[in-house]
């Protein structure tokens, strides 16, 4: 596995070498590529590899925004007294979105699809359809937030030894459900080198609420460089029982920009 996220961050790298040239004729792509990766050995083992990449399409009527990236954990332990590899963590995800923009300046109408493979989450699998209404509120030099809010359907797996309240394994089985959908964005250009960004967004039906929360700071290295610290909070309302409702992540990666 640690072979399938090193060669998707490879392929990364390559897309985007292959995007920026494009950018500079066109001059309506934005690409950045996150790539990270921890590899300790001695007394403990461990290999960790995170990466991703963001595309933003600039158009004369629709702004649209592509990302994809994964993270992939495995730890050295002792089983029957022989040392071996274990996985501990493996995520990916695969977001895509269209902006129409309207006539008045700062809102947009938008169409999001988005999905997620969890190994070790809440919910194995889940894949979200949603459309709705976006506006910017505030936009200076140094800061911009903005909202969305819309309906949506989502659809999702349930994980490993999942258990409905009668204590019947539902591993595998799969719902559906109408969702209400929000996200707010918020960036503040700090200095010419330093820029935090935060993200909380919230997926919220029947069976469910799912609220996000990233917290970054981007302090640049060189014009095309930066060095990226993240706090990731995600937190399921309903979970099973063997599960955790909210998982954490920080993280250390290096972004470039086109």
């Amino acid at each position: 596995m640690k072979v399938k996220l090193l060669s998707m961050c490879v392929c990364a790298a390559i897309v985007t070498s292959a995007q920026a040239a494009d950018t500079k004729e066109q001059k309506t792509w934005d690409v950045t590529s996150e790539v990270g990766a921890i590899i300790t050995s001695g007394n403990t083992e461990t290999t960790t590899l995170k990466g991703g990449l963001k595309a933003k399409h600039h158009l004369e009527n629709w702004h649209n925004e592509y990302k994809v990236n994964g993270i992939y954990k495995e730890d050295e332990i002792e089983s029957d007294g022989r040392k071996i590899d274990k996985r501990t963590n493996e995520k990916y995800g695969l977001s895509l979105q269209g902006n129409d923009k309207l006539g008045t300046e700062g809102s947009h109408l938008f169409v999001l699809g988005s999905y997620v493979s969890d190994y070790f989450g809440a919910y194995r699998n889940e894949a979200l359809a949603s459309v709705g209404y976006g506006l910017t509120l505030l936009d200076s030099d140094d800061m911009n937030l903005s909202f969305e809010i819309g309906p949506g359907m989502k659809w999702f797996e349930y994980g490993k030894d999942t258990t409905d309240d009668e204590g019947n394994l539902i591993e595998g089985q799969s719902e559906s459900e109408f969702v209400g959908v929000a996200k707010a964005n918020y960036d503040w250009q700090i200095s010419d080198n330093a820029k935090f960004t935060q993200l909380f967004a919230v997926e919220t039906g029947s069976t469910n609420t799912k609220s996000i929360s990233e917290s970054a700071l981007l302090t640049k290295i060189n014009g095309s460089l930066q060095m990226k610290v993240a706090y990731n909070i995600i937190h399921n309302s309903d979970v099973d029982d063997s599960k955790e409702n909210t998982d954490t992540e920080t993280s250390l990666t290096l972004v470039y920009s086109f």
